[in-house]
């Protein structure tokens, strides 16, 4: 959504690196192309005069021109600010003190409002709560029926009384959805949900007719929430849309949804500001566990290109099966060799993180490697997982037993070839060199204490390529009459056990003259076998 954005800010701070100091021109430029950047991203006009004026202010003080780094201070006034205009604090949901709690969701038809009901129902049945969808739109063809396997989906029961509009082939009936949402909260009431989720019509900001009803349904049920559901990809027209809203329903939050969609977000960054309303949940993607509560700061860490990676430990944690973690780490401890077996529940436990595209956009600088995530291929996960179920349990736990016959047993199992086998393999034997190093206390392989160079960066493991150190030269006799007796009276005596023979007297350039050393008795010593033809003998 925000890659244009981040793209062009990024660019713009790489400008101010390495300098000492800016001047006022420097700080004038670096904001001009921060207005022309966020009118690009269709940031609605008195946000952006608004956001630059403060960064102009700030830069131009005290706190740049004092700073060691101005460069990165500029960009921690920018990250502030972003922050600011997208809300300044998380903002979690009111819960009432008598349940139930009702959540009312209002907003333009096709905003996703729906859908959005299932995956806010979901995320709140995992935290433990018992909600209930009312369906209250009956205005919208079948709205009732996506609304009911929705609901079947999420795990949630679903309070729909009226079939309310079923098509064009049949006459329209509309019911009254005041009615259908009191009676939901009723229900709810009755049968003990915490929470009720009441889904109302789409309407546009000039109905005033559907405007009037959901203003209805709002005294009717008296919601501790309203959320105002916008498409992240409305652009400029997000201000007065959530204008007419705010006057005709008085939300009380916005969800962002459509947040995966490659517009270029300027809804996100206006909405809060022009409402005065914080965004409090965003919708990633079409799965009912694309779903998150909204950070202020680490989307703007995110549009920084400083990455989440609060957010990718959260989705972590509840992904990851805590036992089996532990075992892990325990077989790691201990010194045991990593298999395919525990590589597969890896990767199974991978998986359920979703897109490996989007878990990545999370870490750091990952702005620079766009393109390679761009053709990053989701279904390698999928054909490395058949791979590895292709293999028999001996194979997984002792991958050198796989001979040419079980490669191709393998590939044609998978219904791939013996290549990609061998690449898995030897993808594989890397991992495991990488989990003993760690297993000794050696650190991560190409880190001080590691074994030099990670396997498949550049410049370590086998594939390593440049230029190698020298061999150290084999030293041989020297061609110094002197010195080559002296080594092999050294050589001789190091054969038979005993001590180095001690420099020559002065004076004796070839080995003669001087005292005359003690004869060993040599008859004691145990000569391997051969070598007392060597000495002649004795």
């Amino acid at each position: 959504m925000f890659n244009s954005l981040s793209d062009r800010l990024t660019a713009t701070f790489k400008n101010l690196r390495g300098r000492g100091r800016l001047s006022e021109a420097d700080i004038d430029a670096t904001v001009r192309e921060i207005r022309r950047a966020l009118l690009d991203a269709d940031v609605a006009v008195p946000v952006v005069r608004e956001f630059t004026a403060a960064v102009r202010e700030r830069a131009l003080s005290a706190e740049v021109s004092g700073a060691l780094n101005p460069a990165q201070q500029v960009v921690k006034i920018v990250n502030d600010e972003l922050v600011a205009i997208l809300g300044g604090q998380t903002r979690a949901l009111q819960f009432a003190k008598t349940p139930p709690t009702v959540i009312m969701l209002a907003g333009l038809q096709g905003a996703g409002k729906t859908t959005l009901a299932g995956k806010l129902a979901l995320a709140l049945r995992e935290q433990g709560h018992t909600p209930l969808l009312v369906a209250a739109d009956l205005q919208r063809p079948n709205a009732v029926t996506q609304l009911s396997v929705v609901a079947e989906r999420a795990g949630v029961p679903v309070f729909a009384p009226h079939p309310g509009n079923q098509g064009a082939e049949t006459e329209v009936v509309i019911g009254d959805p005041v009615g259908v949402a009191r009676d939901g909260v009723a229900e709810a009431r009755a049968k003990q949900h915490d929470v009720v989720i009441v889904d109302t019509a789409g309407r546009l900001g000039v109905d005033q007719v559907l405007m009037k009803q959901a203003a209805d349904i709002r005294d009717a049920v008296q919601p501790d929430e309203v959320l105002f559901v916008i498409d992240a990809m409305i652009g400029q027209d997000a201000v007065a849309t959530a204008k007419a809203f705010e006057e005709g329903v008085d939300f009380t939050g916005v969800v962002l949804s459509k947040l995966d969609g490659d517009a270029r977000g300027g809804a996100a960054l206006s909405v809060a500001t022009i409402t005065g309303r914080p965004i409090m949940f965003a919708s990633t993607g079409e799965k009912l566990t694309d779903f998150e509560v909204f950070h202020p700061d680490r989307m703007a860490s995110r549009i920084l290109d400083m990455g989440d990676v609060l957010t990718l430990i959260e989705q972590a944690e509840k992904a990851f099966d805590a036992e089996q973690a532990e075992k892990m780490a325990a077989k790691v401890s201990a010194g045991e060799d990593f298999s395919l077996s525990d590589f597969l529940v890896q990767m199974q436990q991978m998986k359920k993180l979703g897109s490996m595209k989007k878990m990545l956009g999370m870490l750091p600088g990952m702005a620079q490697m766009r393109d390679q995530l761009e053709n990053f291929d989701e279904r390698e996960v999928d054909r490395v997982q058949a791979l590895i179920q292709s293999m028999t349990p001996a194979e997984r736990e002792n991958p050198k037993i796989i001979n040419g016959s079980r490669r191709a047993r393998i590939a044609r199992g998978s219904g791939q070839t013996t290549t990609a086998v061998n690449q898995l393999l030897e993808r594989f034997t890397q991992a495991q060199k990488m989990m003993r190093q760690m297993s000794k206390g050696g650190g991560m392989p190409g880190m001080p204490g590691g074994v030099p160079g990670m396997p498949g960066m550049p410049g370590g493991g086998k594939k390593a390529r440049g230029k190698q150190a020298p061999a150290k030269k084999v030293k041989g006799k020297s061609g110094n009459p002197a010195k080559r007796a002296q080594q092999e009276r050294e050589a001789l005596q190091r054969a038979l056990g005993g001590p180095a023979a001690k420099p020559s007297a002065p004076g004796s350039a070839f080995g003669v003259g001087g005292e005359e050393p003690a004869e060993q008795d040599l008859s004691k010593l145990q000569l391997p076998d051969g070598l007392d033809k060597l000495l002649g003998g004795r």
